[in-house]
C-alpha cells in the first residue's frame, strides 16, 4: 500500500472531526482536498484509515472521518444534531440562501435581529448552547467561533469580519433532508 505523503496532515486535521472542503480560502485545505479527491488516493486512504477504526466520507465538496461507536454515544449525537439543526434553522431564517459559499458578517445578521422578530426568536433558543445570560452579539460571536473550529465557515476578511460558508456546511443540511417524519409520525407532534 502506497499512501501519500500527506496521509499525516489529512489525519490531523480529520480525526478531529473537522472537514476539508473544496472551496476553502486556505491553499494547504485546498491541496488536501485534491489529494483525497484522487480516486486512487481516496481508495488506498479509505482502506488505511479503516484498519485504524475510522471511515473517510465525502460529501459533496468536501471530507471527513466518521467511525463506529457503541449505542451509548447515541444520546450525545443525538443531542449535538439537534443543535446544528437549531443553527442551521437559525442561519436559514437570517437568509434562505445561507449555504456553500455564502458570504456575511456578524453585524449583516445582528442588524437583521433588529428587524426581524422570527429571527431574534431563533436566536432566543440558540441561549441553551451557550452560557447563561450572553447577548445576541455574544450568543452569536461562540456560534460563529464553534462553525469555524468545526470547519462550516472560515473567516474570509479579518478587517471586515467577513465569513464564508464552506462546502462542509452541506453536512449539515444533508442530516435535515435525511429526516423523514412519515404521516403517523405528523399527528402526534404538537403544533
Amino acid at each position: 500500500m502506497n499512501i501519500p505523503k500527506q496521509t499525516a496532515q489529512l489525519f490531523e486535521i480529520l480525526s478531529k472531526g473537522q472537514f476539508i472542503n473544496s472551496n476553502s480560502s486556505d491553499d494547504q485545505e485546498r491541496k488536501l482536498y485534491n489529494v483525497l479527491d484522487k480516486e486512487e488516493f481516496y481508495d488506498i486512504l479509505y482502506d488505511y484509515f479503516r484498519q485504524i477504526n475510522f471511515i473517510l466520507e465525502k460529501g459533496d465538496g468536501y471530507y471527513y472521518l466518521s467511525r463506529v461507536e457503541p449505542k451509548a454515544d447515541l444520546e450525545r449525537k443525538i443531542e449535538q444534531a439537534f443543535k446544528w439543526i437549531d443553527i442551521l434553522d437559525f442561519f436559514k431564517t437570517f437568509d434562505n440562501a445561507f449555504g456553500s459559499g455564502f458570504r456575511f458578517s456578524p453585524s449583516d445578521i445582528l442588524v437583521q435581529l433588529n428587524l426581524n422578530a422570527e429571527l431574534k426568536t431563533k436566536i432566543e433558543s440558540l441561549k441553551k448552547y451557550t452560557p447563561n445570560k450572553m447577548k445576541h452579539a455574544e450568543i452569536l460571536a461562540k456560534i460563529i467561533n464553534d462553525m469555524r473550529g468545526d470547519r462550516f465557515v472560515e473567516m474570509e476578511n479579518e478587517i471586515s469580519e467577513q465569513y464564508k460558508v464552506l462546502s462542509s456546511f452541506k453536512y449539515l443540511e444533508d442530516l435535515v433532508l435525511t429526516i423523514h417524519i412519515t404521516d403517523e409520525a405528523k399527528n402526534e407532534i404538537p403544533e
